[in-house]
């Protein structure tokens, strides 16, 4: 079998979605928190699955190209369909998962900083003020 250039890109392709899930995996078993668990595997599904994508896409492309069969285009499009569903809804689900747990009350390991601690307490602090005022304006009616 002779490589060319559409089959050395597949390759390379497929080289660099293994790579990367074979990170998201090690990240996963060996990162201590939820938090950092959670963007290896982030990273591992969103960049991993976008290599395969390319892979299907390319492969499509130089099969409609040798046999000029619609049907490799059609694959070629619904896999580009599916790649952005999953760019949209990745990062969306692993935002939910990880507010979901700081709203639980798991802390990370060693943060230096908790931007979303100061957030909500700042928030906490307006409502509270806003029931002082409606209080206050209520005493004041009756």
């Amino acid at each position: 079998m002779t490589f060319t250039w559409p089959i050395i890109l597949i390759i390379i392709l497929l080289i660099i979605s293994v790579v990367f899930n074979i990170l998201g995996t090690i990240g996963l078993h060996r990162f201590p928190d939820v938090y950092t668990r959670l963007h290896a595997a982030t990273k591992c599904t969103t960049f991993g699955t976008i290599f395969v994508t390319f892979t299907v896409i390319a492969y499509s492309v130089r099969l409609y190209i040798l046999t000029e069969e619609a049907k490799f285009i059609n694959m070629a499009i619904h896999t580009l369909i599916a790649l952005i569903a999953l760019l949209a809804t990745n990062p969306t689900g692993a935002h939910a998962l990880a507010r979901a747990a700081h709203k639980m009350g798991v802390k990370p390991k060693k943060a230096v900083r908790d931007d979303l601690k100061d957030a909500d307490q700042h928030k906490k602090k307006t409502v509270k003020k806003m029931v002082i005022k409606k209080d206050k304006a209520q005493g004041e009616v009756n």
